[in-house]
């Protein structure tokens, strides 16, 4: 089992709660749900932590319980405070879609002819093997013709 947290223990394998921290767990939720900041209810309810582990304390869901964490929270309040987190962040334009991944047009494979200098230089080198190129398969089947820089579609 990983970290325990925040208002649990562990006793003889078993989390049970832990009666003055999980006063301070609903005293956060009520302070957060009355519209205080993350670090004012934190303030008030008497728990020292950063943002982020305040955050991460009001989206946990072991705290309206599951198999192994008994229930500190009633179900109604953390969804309310997991509503008004996403209200708040997106308000503060912390909400972020996901972009759409954009084919890259680069070649599957290339033809290349035979190559037999060798450079110290690590750029030479790789000026020298680019330069070997002769033709490239694009992503759609078309081929080019690579002479020293010029490429033109076949």
């Amino acid at each position: 089992m990983g970290h325990t947290p925040y208002g649990y223990r562990i006793e003889n394998g078993k989390a049970v709660v832990d009666q003055e921290k999980s006063e301070k767990i609903k005293m956060l939720f009520e302070a957060y749900l009355s519209g205080d900041s993350l670090a004012t209810a934190a303030k008030k309810a008497g728990i020292k932590a950063f943002h982020a582990g305040i955050g991460n304390i009001l989206k946990n869901k072991r705290y309206v319980g599951d198999g192994f964490y008994p229930a500190i929270i009633d179900k109604a309040s953390f969804e309310a405070a997991e509503i008004e987190r996403m209200r708040r962040a997106e308000n503060l334009g912390r909400i972020w879609e996901k972009k759409a991944l954009i084919e890259s047009p680069a070649p599957t494979f290339f033809f290349i002819a035979e190559g037999n200098k060798q450079f110290d230089d690590p750029f030479k080198q790789a000026e020298y093997a680019y330069s070997l190129i002769e033709t490239e398969v694009n992503a759609n089947g078309g081929q080019c013709e690579c002479n020293s820089n010029t490429r033109k579609e076949a």
